[in-house]
């Protein structure tokens, strides 16, 4: 049971971590951001400057730079999970006689879910160029406090339209800027932001999926083992009932690998799942996850050279035209001509 217990507060703390991130996120003076600015100050202090410098320029590459190496964890991870799917959890299913469909599944939610990365991390994101600027800033207007008419993107020496942002790692300006997403290697835009919330759908239904039927078999497993071995003797050779807590014992020390890929897919699942209803709330109220931080973030900004400097600003969102209409518009992004029909 020592195991166990410290399994399950190591699950308890990887949550309370991830939950702790997602709600100091986006606040400008976080607890967290404090924290973790003291925390560098003092290590600084005992640090020496060369490792320092060194471990600035790996954190650059690797989150500045446009790099293949989260990909290859990404196929690295897929390829663990699905190889010990398929040598165990697969092959004790099978014989359990469980549905053939149900042990299917995964694998045609992975197939969904391999095109839509491909498609994801291929497709053009929504490029600024000299030759359709002035075409894209037709498409969006310009609300006046989180995008304001005129301004010129320093890097590419264009005129930023409404909704788009420079990515410093892919060195361009994107149209309806979204994030840079390491895990696909490339900007999520205007152009490919439809594929990346199926992808981040089919990714968490794939997990979701596996960590179905390997729950199921290790629930099967606990009845057979519980109808095995109803009683045990005790020290005084007394015959007492199977618990709970010895079955469980006996899972972890039959199949380790099961039980721990169990974990991680379920952890996994659930840090899927809440990025996934964050997406899909940002989709439905036509948001970008740009908008969304700075929105949040706009109380601490100074004016804007449009605003009055004795009325606070106000941010709405003027780009929402509804749940149906903001879902369309992921897959289908307006053009202008679709515009000036409106």
């Amino acid at each position: 049971m020592d195991f166990l217990t410290l399994f399950v507060l190591y699950l308890c703390s990887v949550l309370a971590v991830a939950a702790l991130l997602c709600l100091c996120s986006g606040r400008q003076e976080s607890f967290l951001a404090r924290s973790v600015t003291r925390a560098g100050q003092v290590l600084s202090l005992v640090i020496p400057s060369q490792l320092q410098r060194v471990t600035q320029q790996a954190l650059h590459r690797l989150f500045h730079t446009r790099s293949c190496l989260f990909v290859v964890l990404h196929v690295a991870l897929q390829a663990a999970v699905f190889g010990e799917y398929t040598w165990e959890v697969f092959v004790y299913c099978w014989e359990l006689q469980f549905h053939l469909p149900l042990l299917l599944l995964p694998y045609l939610l992975l197939a969904g879910n391999l095109g839509c990365f491909v498609l994801c991390s291929r497709a053009n994101p929504g490029t600024v160029t000299k030759s359709n600027a002035a075409s894209l800033a037709k498409v969006y207007a310009y609300d006046g406090v989180l995008f304001q008419r005129g301004l010129v993107c320093p890097t590419c020496s264009l005129e930023k339209p409404a909704r788009s942002k420079h990515c410093s790692v892919c060195r361009t300006c994107v149209h309806r800027f979204d994030h840079h997403c390491v895990w696909v290697n490339n900007c999520i835009g205007a152009g490919n932001a439809g594929v990346f919330l199926l992808y981040l759908l089919s990714l968490a239904a794939t997990a979701g999926a596996v960590a179905a039927v390997t729950a199921a078999l290790l629930g099967q497993v606990l009845l057979l083992s519980s109808a095995m071995h109803g009683t045990y003797l005790d020290a005084q050779g007394q015959e007492q009932p199977v618990g709970i807590p010895l079955l469980v014992q006996h899972l972890f020390l039959t199949f380790p690998r099961i039980v721990f890929m169990l974990g991680f897919v379920i952890l996994l699942t659930l840090i899927l799942g809440g990025y996934c209803s964050f997406s899909l709330y940002l989709a439905l109220t036509n948001q970008t996850t740009n908008e969304w931080c700075k929105s949040r973030r706009f109380g601490g900004s100074p004016h804007l050279p449009s605003q009055p400097h004795d009325r606070p600003l106000v941010y709405r969102n003027i780009y929402s035209k509804g749940i149906w209409r903001n879902l369309k518009e992921i897959f289908n992004p307006p053009t202008v001509l679709e515009r000036k029909k409106k």
